[in-house]
């Protein structure tokens, strides 16, 4: 049985740091999705992901554990991705939108026919193209409800925004997405 993230934390505190492998294998993928979502630059959320896990390894004794490790781990991941979009916009007002950021799909089972698997892909793909096109506010917090699976209560921990502003990024997130699906979708694509 998989230990869970508090005994981890607990072993690392311990002096067992070798254990901390265990919490990047864990959160690595999802950090990258959130990271790659706010920055929308393969490098610079590579970075601030390692920049994240080197933060929160050196807090790990200050982490009080009155919220779940994950919640306080995306929270040092925003922060550090936030850092990196105020350098970047100290240094260009120009950003570049990396074509091929290397997004994981969720593949099908080979038992949809291939119609259908090639309709689910081409609308993941407008899917994907339209988060990466929103504002960073709104691609983040859609990231972290649907992808991430966070509350949001939970939102607000992470990205120390009120309750009422989640909800309303979401909102606006959920109906921006809705129209570029409607605009985008061929008719007859079940959404």
């Amino acid at each position: 049985m998989p230990l869970s993230d508090d005994q981890i934390v607990e072993k690392i505190r311990d002096g067992a740091r070798h254990y901390y492998r265990q919490l990047v294998a864990r959160y690595k993928d999802r950090g990258m999705t959130l990271a790659l979502r706010i920055l929308r630059n393969r490098e610079d959320a590579e970075e601030a992901l390692q920049d994240a896990f080197v933060r929160a390894l050196r807090g790990l004794d200050a982490f009080k554990g009155q919220s779940k490790f994950g919640t306080w781990f995306y929270r040092i991941l925003y922060n550090a991705c936030i850092s990196n979009l105020e350098k970047r916009s100290r240094r260009t007002k120009e950003v570049e939108l990396d074509e091929d950021e290397g997004y994981e799909l969720h593949e099908m089972g080979h038992s949809a026919p291939l119609s259908v698997q090639i309709e689910m892909r081409d609308l993941a793909d407008i899917v994907k193209r339209t988060i990466e096109s929103m504002p960073e506010k709104y691609a983040a917090v859609l990231t972290l409800f649907y992808l991430q699976e966070f509350s949001h209560e939970e939102i607000c921990g992470i990205t120390n925004l009120p309750l009422g502003t989640v909800k309303t990024h979401l909102f606006r997130a959920r109906a921006l997405l809705q129209r570029r699906l409607q605009r985008e979708v061929p008719e007859g694509v079940s959404t």
